[in-house]
């Protein structure tokens, strides 16, 4: 059959990537697990088409054509041809849907972007028998959802994933992500992630103009310096198993985040008032349990309710009561570290 399917993962950052220069480099490294529950499925059927018109597509999201979209989509492919010789002259039918609001603040552009990269890289190794410019199938494939979105080419790997140059850690670089999960103390491998639908809403700013405001952001240096400090911080929690620290750094991770679209120029919010309350809630119910779970924030107002899976029933208990009442028609979802991407049809 002349179809591909793969299904890739959202991934929420504990360390923040928010910053970055010409070719999809990161400003600094950053840490993120990917989730199990909010997914992109994207499907490509191929045939032929015209060598002299290059590749050529037509896309539909959730069932439905999207302008906006599929120019979006045709503009990437081509600009990653040079990396897969043997699909010029295809014609591509792709399809996408996600099982999460798309532009809402969870990284959608991240489970978009890697599953069309795990797709185009599942095409050219069933097409050409073997891959271009780079051996390894989920380096190139991570190589290549970086030039999409940043964050996607943190999806193409299950479990504790690095991205970004790090000193003093020659595997780390800016090309490519690389899973971390050898150096993950069990206790962090089954956290659970409780996603709290704030607004499902389009975002107001996209997260790719957040990042050209970091270009001249007073504080930016500042930023950059404090991630990449805490960086090495998070290995160091993450090896030893200290929830707690855990917790409370990816927190401040979150917080600064934020702190840089409420002081850039111009200056942005995308916080929301239940927003405010979750955090205070969350911070509310660590103190008075002492369970080592707590927030964070990828670019939106939703928020992520990190938690041990030893202390599930009690902290769901928590969430029917007290936080959904908080949520946009009390929607949320019950997520936790993932599994990876899934191939569905094709060979990988």
């Amino acid at each position: 059959m002349n179809k591909i399917t793969c299904r890739s993962p959202s991934n929420i950052a504990l360390i923040k990537y928010w910053g970055k220069t010409a070719g999809q480099i990161p400003s600094n490294p950053s840490i993120s697990f990917s989730l199990q529950a909010a997914y992109t499925e994207t499907l490509i059927e191929y045939s032929e088409g015209s060598k002299s018109e290059g590749i050529t597509l037509d896309f539909l999201f959730e069932g439905k054509s999207n302008l906006k979209f599929q120019e979006r989509i045709s503009s990437f492919i081509n600009s990653v041809m040079e990396y897969f010789p043997v699909l010029n002259g295809l014609h591509l039918h792709i399809e996408s849907s996600n099982s999460f609001p798309h532009s809402s603040g969870i990284a959608s552009s991240a489970s978009a972007m890697s599953a069309l990269a795990l797709c185009l890289v599942s095409l050219e190794k069933k097409l050409n028998g073997k891959l271009e410019f780079m051996n390894d199938f989920h380096q190139k494939a991570s190589y290549i959802a970086r030039l999409g979105s940043g964050s996607a080419s943190r999806s193409i790997y299950a479990g504790y994933t690095l991205w970004g140059s790090l000193k003093n850690y020659p595997p780390f670089t800016n090309e490519y992500a690389v899973p971390i999960n050898e150096r993950i103390h069990p206790v962090f491998k089954t956290y659970g992630d409780a996603v709290l639908l704030v607004s499902q809403s389009e975002k107001q700013v996209s997260s790719s103009a957040g990042h050209r405001l970091m270009e001249k952001h007073p504080f930016a240096k500042s930023k950059f310096s404090q991630s990449n400090k805490n960086t090495h911080l998070m290995l160091e929690i993450l090896e030893k198993g200290e929830q707690m620290d855990f917790i409370l750094l990816a927190e401040v991770e979150a917080l600064s985040l934020h702190a840089m679209m409420m002081t850039s120029n111009p200056s942005y919010l995308l916080m929301e008032p239940n927003t405010l309350a979750l955090i205070q809630k969350i911070r509310q119910f660590r103190r008075e349990t002492l369970i080592p779970a707590g927030f964070t924030l990828d670019a939106g107002a939703n928020v992520h309710f990190i938690y041990p899976e030893l202390n599930r029933n009690e902290v769901l208990g928590f969430v029917q009561s007290d936080l959904l009442p908080l949520c946009q028609q009390q929607q949320w979802i019950d997520d936790k570290v993932g599994h990876g991407p899934v191939l569905i049809k094709g060979t990988l």
